[in-house]
């Protein structure tokens, strides 16, 4: 006699698995951290090459973080018309683009010419910043957003540690050594190309891979066409425009530290730009190693008052360095990597908190505020060139790293949500 078959039991769909997304875009997360750290290289190359002060030769950095300031707002447009991942695929070649004028720039020893290639180099991290850092933070719940985003920039120091080894290998030669400017300026063709074949392979790849639309999730849901909390300002949210001014403050820092250093570190007695190179890579490695153990503090104390305490910390060791010499300045300035560690994501994680269908306007307005990478930077040069030290220009971290303090501990609370 034949049997029925009993129907098969309905079971609840199971959460979806993001680990293989989450690695290929961490992955990205290397990338643009070579790419912006090796930028920073650039700063005492350029004051070789055209014997520039520091202020000008940190117009390095702000033609790269004036690219933040001009296209996080489109690349936010970018993203809502042809998704994350075609965004990240157009910003890799965009960098590739960028990347190759390099080869013109030294070969024509043009300072302008060097400055907008950094620029266009820029807008592809711009894009690839602005896409993949909101993408890592929707991959999951919105409370363990902030250790996501510290895992993720794990890897970006990685990248970052790497890059300051590179140009000091093959960037940062001794000018004494060579017989032209041109010599000088020749020493980023071979690095440039060779990473602009490498971002061309990476978007090829990229565009080939699976990376899931993440349109539901219900901190991070899309606003509806009559969706009346999408005709609110994004100026209304405290914690979202303060979060921004943290940006703004600690990119400046962050980079300015990094650029002055091998300069800084050679005034207080390192041998060469190359040695000095190599420290500025133990700053980076200090963010690597603050990051990895970032994401495990941020399961034992919340992410506002980490954050704070992180702030503190690196304002008391500017100020040691500043009050020092030697050995015990030098790596007072190292160690603030360590503290840089968990600030970026965890600023950008609570500046995006509760704001539901409005957080890809809170993303766009806080990667605008990397500009202040193209601030900053040229404040502490313009500080040093003016007092003819670098020890009395480290005030201006002094003060970046307090307000990041301040937002941790007071300035992170939301004062409205979209539900409030």
């Amino acid at each position: 006699m034949a049997t029925r078959s009993t129907p098969p039991t309905a079971t609840a769909p199971s959460a979806p698995n993001y680990v293989g997304p989450f690695i290929t875009v961490a992955i990205l997360f290397l990338i643009f951290g070579f790419i912006t750290n090796l930028n920073m290289a650039l700063v005492p190359h350029l004051r070789n090459v055209f014997t520039l002060p520091y202020a000008w030769a940190m117009l390095a950095e702000s033609a790269f973080f004036l690219a933040y300031f001009v296209f996080a707002t489109p690349t936010s447009m970018l993203i809502q018309s042809i998704g994350y991942k075609k965004t990240m695929v157009v910003s890799l070649f965009i960098q590739v683009v960028g990347c190759l004028l390099f080869v013109p720039a030294a070969k024509m020893v043009s300072f302008p010419l060097f400055l907008t290639a950094v620029f266009v180099v820029g807008a592809g991290v711009t894009a690839l910043q602005t896409a993949a850092n909101p993408y890592v933070a929707i991959l999951g719940p919105e409370h363990s957003a902030p250790a996501r985003l510290t895992l993720a920039q794990a890897l970006n120091s990685v990248g970052g540690t790497i890059a300051p080894l590179v140009a000091g290998a093959y960037i940062l030669t001794d000018p004494a050594h060579m017989q032209t400017q041109a010599e000088v300026a020749n020493t980023v063709r071979g690095p440039y190309i060779a990473i602009a074949g490498g971002l061309l392979i990476l978007g090829l790849a990229v565009m080939f891979m699976h990376l899931p639309q993440i349109t539901q999730t219900q901190e991070f849901r899309p606003g509806k066409e009559n969706d009346a909390v999408l005709n609110r300002s994004i100026w209304s949210y405290r914690h979202t425009v303060l979060a921004a001014l943290g940006i703004f403050l600690y990119v400046g820092v962050e980079v300015g530290l990094a650029s002055i250093s091998p300069n800084y570190f050679k005034n207080l007695g390192v041998d060469s730009l190359s040695k000095a190179s190599f420290l500025v890579s133990l700053y980076w490695g200090g963010a690597l190693i603050g990051r990895l153990l970032g994401s495990w503090m941020l399961t034992k104390v919340k992410a506002g008052k980490l954050l704070g305490i992180f702030g503190v910390l690196a304002t008391v060791f500017v100020f040691v360095s500043m009050a020092t010499q030697g050995q015990t300045a030098i790596y007072a300035v190292v160690i603030c990597g360590f503290f840089n560690s968990i600030m970026f994501p965890n600023i950008f994680a609570l500046g995006i908190a509760g704001l539901g269908p409005m957080t890809s306007k809170g993303s766009g307005l806080i990667m605008t505020a990397v500009v202040g990478g193209a601030i900053v930077p040229p404040l502490i040069g313009y500080m040093a060139d003016k007092t003819g030290s670098i020890h009395e220009a480290l005030i201006i971290p002094a003060i970046c790293y307090f307000y990041i303090a301040f937002y941790g501990f007071v300035g992170s609370h939301p004062k409205r949500t979209v539900t409030a």
